[in-house]
């Protein structure tokens, strides 16, 4: 019987040897192969499975990522969005063979390597307590305190930009930078064997920048460097 709706969570190189395959939402995840370009997909999920059911797409989108980063241990692999579908085994195969050259050439640029991601949570500007109001000695301090606060936010800002500069420019390696109302994160793209010289340089990041709490996240699929 021919496999239909077909959701697809990655692009793979055609392996050469036997990867260990994970447990999709549904049931077991399967390998479409190509000529050097293979799928990772699990029949029998079309959008009309979840798009209807928020309880649906949380499991959907939580199962989609668990699904990625597995095979990720094993092999290097193209992320793809969450909901990308297939309708049949053949418009799947066509579509392999019509992009094959160009998903080879993105898991050539990622291959060994990993994803990490960078938070910096900004520290708030402690106002200092004003004993008395009104009269001069407290406009005085007002306009000290607006001062002093925005120097520290200038000051917060360059030690931000340094430090992407120094991963950038000096370290040269491929950087995100996403500006969120909690912090800033940036998603740093490298070599595997790289993550513990940057991990050796990780307290003197957060030394150069007292106004910023810095926190590693895992390894994870180069989700952020990859063209869909």
């Amino acid at each position: 019987m021919e496999l239909t709706d077909l959701y697809t969570y990655a692009f793979l190189e055609t392996p050469h040897s036997p990867l260990v395959l994970p447990q999709g939402v549904r049931g077991p995840v399967t390998l479409v192969t190509g000529n050097q370009v293979s799928a990772l997909v699990e029949p029998g999920i079309s959008p009309a499975f979840w798009e209807s059911d928020d309880e649906k797409i949380v499991q959907m989108a939580v199962c989609h990522d668990r699904v990625i980063c597995e095979m990720f241990e094993q092999i290097t692999v193209l992320p793809l969005r969450f909901g990308t579908c297939f309708d049949s085994l053949d418009n799947l195969l066509k579509h392999l063979a019509w992009q094959e050259k160009e998903y080879k050439s993105q898991l050539d640029k990622i291959r060994d390597k990993t994803e990490l991601t960078l938070k910096l949570i900004p520290h708030t500007f402690l106002e200092p307590v004003v004993s008395e109001k009104g009269g001069r000695n407290y406009f005085l301090a007002k306009k000290q305190e607006y001062e002093n606060q925005k120097n520290f936010v200038n000051t917060q800002n360059r030690e931000k930009q340094n430090l992407i500069d120094l991963i950038t420019k000096e370290y040269n390696l491929p950087a995100v930078v996403q500006e969120q109302k909690e912090g800033i994160k940036i998603y740093v793209l490298i070599n595997i064997n790289e993550k513990i010289h940057l991990e050796e340089k990780f307290l003197n990041w957060q030394q150069a920048c007292p106004r910023w709490d810095l926190v590693w996240g895992d390894c994870l699929p180069p989700y952020h460097f990859i063209e869909h």
